[in-house]
């Protein structure tokens, strides 16, 4: 039971003692934090107003016209600037090339003034191509917990990639690229098949057939996000980067071979079931997601619930191309085996050069799988 005792005082700050503690655990960036907090806390300063930023030009320093330093800290490649003006203060946090910044001021106006006069015109803006999309990179953050970056990154058209698959595989990834919002059924989209054979580079042409109606994210860090219930909403809540309400959003997690082979272990089996729910479970219901993923694993290895009939938007084998179409993508039969070659060999040999392996009777004696 919680009491208290005598009248309640006039403001909340006044409720509490604001005492500010060091030893020599904090660092300098730790103290200029807890410095900027004081206006905040005391209500001089009620109102707070922030930004993240990507791409910040080396020259600027997120400061406003007129701002006071009035403490400055830099470790290896982050730094912290403390600085103020009349009736707001600003903190500026960077980190190689992001940053941080966050006013406090004496009104929501001026808090708004502020910020803005800071980060105008302080990201450096990408000419943008029309080969290249725009994808998000979620990943969970020590420092300031899940976070996503945007990079523009390249894909090319279709009919430009589509000689790169075999040609079971190319079908399937013509229906695939020619998916609109109407057509979805299932909630899954399942890449699986062995190293070097194109899983990614189709994965970034469906970001660029689909980027009229669907934004791509992908997660750094899968392994983390189904074991941290926090983190896993608010990827399912997501950040649309001011795109109009309806839009779909696929999450790209890669090499999920643990999560989604059929002998999971308990732990894995946890964040399996978490994947499955965020696809056709309650916590994805009302929102546009689907989940792409990326495995080396052989479809029998695969859990029976992820592969089950209406679960799967598309569920495609990724494999080397036969010796016909290897030898017709490389222009010469020379360095082509008799099964065909994967797409990453094919470059290796365009370069002019191989990948490294073993003789076959070693790497069997070894117990090597290359």
């Amino acid at each position: 039971m919680c009491r208290i005792m005598g009248p309640m005082p006039a403001n909340p700050q006044d409720a509490l003692p604001i005492r500010l503690t060091v030893d020599d655990s904090d660092s300098p960036s730790d103290v200029v934090d807890a410095l900027f907090l004081g206006r905040f806390a005391t209500g001089e300063q009620p109102h707070s107003r922030s930004r993240s930023l990507d791409r910040v030009k080396s020259a600027s320093t997120l400061l406003p016209p007129g701002a006071e330093v009035l403490r400055s800290a830099r470790a290896d490649d982050r730094s912290a600037v403390l600085a103020e003006g009349d009736g707001w203060t600003v903190l500026v946090s960077r980190w190689n090339r992001g940053a941080d910044v966050t006013v406090t001021a004496v009104d929501t106006e001026l808090a708004e003034r502020i910020l803005k006069e800071a980060t105008d015109g302080a990201q450096e803006e990408p000419e943008p191509r029309p080969e290249n999309v725009s994808m998000g990179f979620w990943y969970l953050s020590p420092r300031r917990g899940p976070h996503r970056t945007t990079r523009q990154i390249a894909a090319g058209e279709w009919d430009e990639v589509r000689p790169n698959y075999t040609a079971p595989v190319a079908d399937a990834l013509d229906r695939l690229m020619k998916v609109t919002p109407d057509d979805i059924a299932g909630r899954l989209l399942l890449l699986h098949g062995p190293p070097g054979t194109g899983k990614t580079s189709a994965l970034r042409t469906l970001a660029r057939s689909w980027r009229d109606w669907c934004q791509v994210d992908c997660v750094l860090d899968p392994e983390r996000l189904f074991g941290d219930i926090g983190y896993l909403m608010d990827i399912a809540i997501g950040e649309d980067d001011g795109t109009a309400k309806g839009r779909w959003r696929l999450l790209l997690l890669e090499d999920c071979d643990e999560l989604i082979r059929g002998e999971a272990k308990h732990t894995a089996g946890q964040a399996l079931s978490r994947l499955l729910n965020l696809t056709d479970g309650l916590l994805g219901q009302g929102r546009n997601v689907l989940v792409g993923v990326t495995t080396n694993e052989d479809l029998e290895r695969l859990h029976p619930a992820v592969v089950r009939p209406g679960r799967c938007l598309a569920r495609i084998e990724v494999g080397p191309l036969t010796r016909a179409e290897a030898v017709s993508w490389l222009g010469t039969e020379e360095g082509v085996g008799r099964d065909g070659a994967t797409l990453a060999e094919l470059y290796a040999l365009r370069r002019g050069t191989s990948p490294a392996s073993l003789p076959e009777p070693r790497a069997r004696e070894a117990g090597l799988y290359l």
